[in-house]
């Protein structure tokens, strides 16, 4: 599917003229990435403080320690926000600033500043969306999702947070991209915990969603008045040839990346997969039917992230993921391989903005009524955004790229559009800020809002402005 150059130069009139009313776009962020503040008195270590204090695991060797310090500058940060327009802010709770060593009850000055966020998000008009785990849990839990007994802990977690937020908070995100904590952080080493472990991470996919599971049951057990959800990344997966090799290696990356996180959640089971296949999937053999009753109860959304497709070939590679280098990953029999008829982010990413509403397609077409309506609950991209001599940051490609993926989004769930009948209901921007971005540390720029990792200040870029003048627009109009 070749770049589309009639999707270019997308002006704020025009992009907003496209946004119906009652569409909610925001900006997200997640804890780890930029709160710090690591050594406040009763703030625990999360397995990204012990990984990224490992030499070698951060491209830079970063730590988790100040981040955008949005712990100390959360005012600031909201009212960027409130400047900007947005509709909504997604954001993840600390765990470990919460519930330090993950169990006991809620810690006082962990509430406190999540109170004082909620109440100033609020009274800036902007609505909160609260991720419950987005990538983080405490060092305490040595196996963490490989243990059955983490998804517990994660229920008993959510229950707490859902009776103090409970009244406060429009949407909840059970857990972020559990795709994304299997393959990276269990499967091929790039994420904490650092395990590489391959189709042995498999049980990882069942705990996660089992956690999920029981988070929704103690999110509806407390009367929360937000709507409950999951978020997961899918990425529409091509063969890189024609060939039946090609053709069986994208099945399987699709079943491992998409479908054994969807298919459980919004159809009850496990997806089928050809019988040579079958014993890479034995983690699932013996599943109770239980854990799919709490894991597939009916939610009120479904949050897709969405970053890239990706193009898969039979044969070992050379280990490259799109995250980095893993050496497990040169012994998967297929490997990814590059779209290079695309121009691609800081990451190396392919910018393929028509394939969003491919795989918001693909959700319909496999899911049909048992899809609720859907956020696109992460798009973004990563360039080398830097302060010009007069401190502004121009960053015209991001620009492009959020207005690109944002009209083709809505465009797709048009009369006749390739993911007609899905109700798409917003869009949020990955992400608020430049921030730590996991193993990459702090050599990728994600953020509408360039910020100086040295002084943390904050300067809105060209995209912070684009999207502020759309946000006007569509109040005009």
């Amino acid at each position: 599917m070749p770049h589309d150059d009639t999707a270019e130069h997308i002006s704020a009139e025009g992009l907003a003229a496209q946004i119906p009313a009652g569409f909610l776009i925001g900006t997200a962020t997640a804890a780890a990435q930029i709160e710090g503040a690591i050594d406040e008195p009763t703030r625990t270590s999360s397995v990204w403080d012990s990984f990224s204090s490992q030499p070698g695991r951060i491209v830079d060797g970063s730590t988790t320690a100040v981040t955008a310090d949005h712990f100390h500058r959360r005012s600031e940060d909201v009212a960027l926000m409130r400047d900007l327009g947005a509709d909504a802010y997604r954001f993840s709770l600390g765990w470990t600033r919460l519930q330090p060593g993950g169990s006991g009850p809620l810690d006082a000055a962990g509430v406190s500043f999540y109170d004082r966020l909620l109440d100033e998000l609020h009274e800036a008009g902007i609505s909160p969306f609260v991720t419950l785990s987005h990538w983080d849990l405490p060092v305490e839990y040595e196996q963490g999702w490989l243990d059955r007994d983490t998804a517990h802990r994660f229920g008993e977690f959510a229950g707490l947070v859902a009776e103090r937020f409970g009244d406060r908070v429009d949407a909840w995100i059970t857990i972020n991209e559990p795709a994304t904590v299997t393959l990276n952080g269990y499967a091929l080493g790039l994420h904490a915990p650092g395990r590489s472990l391959l189709f042995d991470a498999l049980p990882t996919v069942h705990h996660q969603l089992l956690g999920h599971g029981l988070a929704v049951q103690a999110l509806r057990a407390a009367s929360v008045s937000g709507q409950v959800g999951i978020s997961n990344a899918h990425t529409p997966v091509l063969p890189a040839s024609d060939s039946e090799q090609d053709a069986a290696m994208a099945l399987l990356f699709d079943v491992i990346h998409n479908r054994v996180f969807a298919d459980p959640v919004l159809l009850g089971h496990y997806p089928e997969v050809p019988p040579e296949m079958a014993d890479l999937f034995g983690a699932f053999s013996a599943v109770p039917a239980e854990d799919l009753d709490i894991i597939s109860q009916p939610l009120d959304f479904y949050g897709l992230n969405y970053y890239m497709p990706s193009s898969v070939a039979a044969g070992a590679g050379t280990g490259e993921s799109p995250d980095g280098v893993s050496e497990a990953m040169a012994d998967l029999p297929f490997q990814l391989l590059p779209l290079d008829e695309y121009e691609t982010t800081g990451f190396g990413w392919p910018i393929a903005p028509e394939y969003l509403g491919v795989v918001l397609g693909q959700l319909r077409d496999r899911y049909g009524d048992a899809l609720p309506p859907v956020f696109i609950t992460e798009s973004g991209a990563s360039f080398d955004d830097v302060a010009a001599a007069d401190g502004s940051v121009s960053d015209p490609r991001r620009v492009d790229y959020v207005a690109r993926h944002l009209s083709s989004a809505l465009s797709a769930v048009t009369l006749g559009g390739p993911a007609d009948g899905v109700d798409l209901r917003g869009f949020f921007v990955w992400s608020l800020l430049d921030n730590w971005e996991w193993a990459a540390g702090f050599t990728q720029r994600f953020g509408l809002v360039h910020v100086d990792f040295d002084t943390g200040q904050r300067t809105p870029k060209t995209s912070y402005r684009y999207l502020q003048n759309v946000f006007r627009q569509r109040r005009v109009t």
